[in-house]
């Protein structure tokens, strides 16, 4: 039902199996009382699980009571009447324009196979806010055209349109001339851009964390700092701090609810009320009075 009738995504049908093998060990997910449920959830506090992660399992219970109600297997819901626990959402990490800077320079100083497929990944996380699983699932046919924008899947198997710059199209140019050094020779066929030996036929999600991770190792960038999510995070803030509104913004994330954007406002805030007090002459009068 979840991925034929909502159109979820493959993550999130995996994310959503997990959470509910989860509560299986806890309980039998199809006699379980509202007890139970409870019993879970207070088992996730105590184990220190952060409170936005409980809310996702009892979202993943939700819907899958509410899916036995509907279809009559079950007579109640025992997760109706419990509250999701509330947590406050955290700020997005970001990086600064000079780790990016310093991140891109060290890459282009790698003119190997994998130097040039490095810069294009670092371009189309940061120039195009992919998101990493649909940098993963990007086809050459994808990316074959001359526009400034590519197609993208995304959640729920939603396309939209994602920029790509001038600098990310000559990465991709550069990179596509050395593609065939990363194509298994049992699978000349393969249709994925960013194409690996390894299971599957194209780069995984913890290979993109590790490239990068290594990439800021050597750009004298803290490593901890970054992830393809990071770049992503910084691609939307820098586009609100330029000025950029947040419809556009939404659109090129492909934020279903524009409330998941405005998290960038409070960033840029943020970053333009510390530079405020660090440079204008008023701000460093009143510091000094102080």
């Amino acid at each position: 039902m979840m991925s034929a009738e909502r159109g979820a995504g493959a993550n999130t049908l995996a994310a959503y199996r997990r959470d509910l093998l989860d509560f299986a060990g806890h309980a039998d997910p199809s006699k379980a009382s509202r007890e139970e449920v409870r019993g879970f959830l207070t088992g996730l506090s105590t184990s220190g699980m952060a409170a936005s992660t409980q809310a996702r399992k009892l979202s993943a219970l939700r819907q899958f009571y509410g899916f036995l109600y509907g279809e009559g297997i079950r007579s109640d819901d025992p997760t109706q009447t419990i509250e999701a626990p509330q947590a406050r959402r955290p700020l997005p990490k970001i990086l600064s324009a000079a780790d990016l800077d310093a991140m891109l320079a060290t890459a282009a100083e790698d003119r190997t196979p994998q130097g040039l497929r490095l810069t294009l990944i670092v371009e189309m996380l940061y120039g195009g806010g992919l998101r990493v699983s649909e940098l993963a699932g990007l086809t050459l046919a994808a990316v074959r055209t001359r526009e400034n924008f590519i197609r993208t899947t995304g959640k729920g198997n939603k396309e939209r349109l994602s920029p790509l710059s001038p600098a990310a199209r000559e990465a991709l140019d550069a990179y596509l001339d050395v593609r065939a050094n990363f194509v298994p020779q049992d699978d000349k066929n393969n249709r994925y851009l960013f194409a690996s030996r390894g299971e599957g036929g194209f780069l995984t999600r913890r290979r993109f964390h590790q490239l990068l991770k290594g990439l800021a190792l050597k750009a004298g960038v803290n490593p901890e700092k970054v992830s393809p999510h990071v770049l992503r995070h910084a691609f939307a803030t820098h586009l609100v701090e330029g000025g950029a509104d947040l419809r556009s913004v939404q659109t090129l994330l492909g934020h279903a609810d524009i409330a998941t954007t405005q998290i960038y406002t409070h960033v840029a805030r943020d970053r333009l009320t510390q530079v405020m007090r660090g440079a204008h002459p008023l701000a460093k009068a009143v510091k000094k009075t102080r």
